[in-house]
């Protein structure tokens, strides 16, 4: 058998890049991660907003070990499991904001996928066959299969696939204050824009032929820890309802405590048709994401077909769904989601402490224990850092090597332009902790300023 090697140095695991080799992890446990060369380095961003507990919780790896022995897999078609079970009663205990139903899939991009199809399905079953368009919004990431990433706007991703996707999508404007408010305009008008540029495009398209709207209640990685203006989200579903369209909310990154409430449109007084989750929902320890449907959803599904036609082979996993349901387990006894609320407090103020004298901050916001900084080059005209600089990256390296692992974001403004950095921590965070992230972070930024703003 022939074949080239790979290159000296190299193993035969494809990487995300063929350039940049990644850090080798040889340990984890609580805040840290410990490189095999011995650094330790502040996970202040928990991977991508997913470790939740930290790393290394022993009642989670006792309960997956036990799940283990019990049973690790059958298949769904079949046969069920009493965690996968109590893992979507204990999610949707008393059906909260009218959320009925939960289907268990392996990843963010897959609940993404799922949603889309069961929202197809639900006018299907209705007789309502013309509905084939998804309307989205731009600056906004909902997973990478082929249709989750029709409706995402995260260019770099989607440039080999032109021509590829799901062709029946459109976008409107971010609901982005910092970026996209004019100056002339109040909170309430941006909002009033907003909703009436939705609306503009459903009649576009023509209301009858929509099926849903998607969008993350609060913006992750793409353009950093958005939360909306006030009122938008309830424009929208106002809106939605008007025309019998589906509201899809994307909490896959915001979600599961992550804000501050275990939904994060929960702030938002709307109830949504679907949601999807991941992430903190079982905190790296496992892969799992999950669909949560609207009674109005399931009853329709009831009253035709009685089934959602999709499914895969790992669908709710026996072994994932015991780590998240021993994730959510620890959440609601130790009270993780308030202090999620309580602890995004104290790293707000920290951050705007720490970071008042960095001349490239533009903004800092989020919500919960999910926040980013926008840098510029200029903050009285917000002019961002040129591309090809890669500002925000160049932060993330800084700060690592100083010992703390924060998200990188590029192209927040518009696929292209703008940086940001991402900070989430697990829920379990103390205030010590997360006043040394700020100060190497300040740390990163100042080093940074002094090359690209000297």
């Amino acid at each position: 058998m022939g074949g080239a090697m790979p290159e000296p140095g190299e193993t035969h695991l494809m990487h995300r890049s063929l350039v940049f080799q990644p850090h080798k992890v040889a340990s984890a446990s609580g805040f840290e991660l410990t490189l095999d060369n011995g650094r330790k380095v502040i996970d202040a961003c928990g991977g991508a907003a997913v470790a939740c507990l930290g790393h290394g919780n022993e009642e989670v790896a006792t309960a997956v070990y036990e799940q283990i022995k019990q049973v690790g897999y059958v298949h769904t078609q079949a046969y069920t499991t009493q965690v996968a079970e109590e893992l979507a009663d204990l999610i949707l205990d008393g059906s909260p904001f009218g959320l009925e139903k939960a289907v268990f899939l392996g990843s963010g991009s897959e609940a993404v996928e799922a949603a889309l199809k069961l929202a197809r399905q639900y006018f299907y079953e209705k007789g309502e066959h013309e509905r084939l368009h998804i309307v989205a919004r731009q600056q906004a990431y909902h997973g990478n299969t082929m249709a989750s990433m029709s409706v995402s706007s995260n260019l770099a991703r989607k440039l080999p696939y032109q021509g590829f996707c799901y062709p029946h999508t459109s976008t409107v404007s971010p609901a982005y204050t910092y970026r996209y408010q004019r100056p002339s305009e109040t909170e309430a008008q941006f909002t009033d824009r907003l909703v009436a540029e939705l609306d503009a495009e459903f009649n576009r398209i023509g209301p009858h032929r929509v099926i849903a709207f998607i969008a993350e209640p609060v913006v992750g990685a793409t353009a950093g820890c958005v939360p909306p203006p006030v009122g938008y989200l309830r424009g929208v579903k106002a809106l939605c309802e008007r025309y019998g369209i589906l509201l899809i909310l994307d909490e896959i990154m915001c979600g599961s405590g992550r804000c501050g409430t275990f939904f994060a449109f929960e702030p938002e007084g709307v109830e949504p048709d679907i949601v999807t989750i991941a992430k903190a929902l079982g905190g790296g320890f496992a892969p799992i994401a999950g669909v949560v449907m609207h009674r109005k959803v399931v009853d329709v599904l009831r009253q035709g077909s009685k089934a959602f036609v999709h499914g895969h082979t790992f669908q709710a996993h026996a072994i994932s769904c015991a780590a998240a349901l021993a994730v959510q387990k620890i959440v609601r006894r130790d009270g993780l989601v308030e202090r999620s609320a309580a602890m995004g407090e104290i790293l707000g103020t920290l951050l705007r402490q720490e970071l008042a004298q960095c001349r490239s901050v533009g903004d800092i916001r989020g919500r919960g224990l999910f926040w980013a900084v926008e840098f510029v080059k200029d903050k009285a005209t917000k002019e961002p850092f040129d591309a090809s600089i890669l500002y925000g990256p160049k932060v993330q390296e800084e700060a690592f090597e100083r010992g703390v692992a924060v998200y990188p974001g590029h192209g927040t403004i518009d696929g292209t332009a703008g940086d940001h950095v991402l900070i989430a921590p697990p829920f379990t965070v103390d205030e010590s902790t997360l006043k040394k992230v700020c100060e190497l972070l300040r740390d990163a930024i100042l080093a940074q300023e002094a090359v690209f703003l000297a």
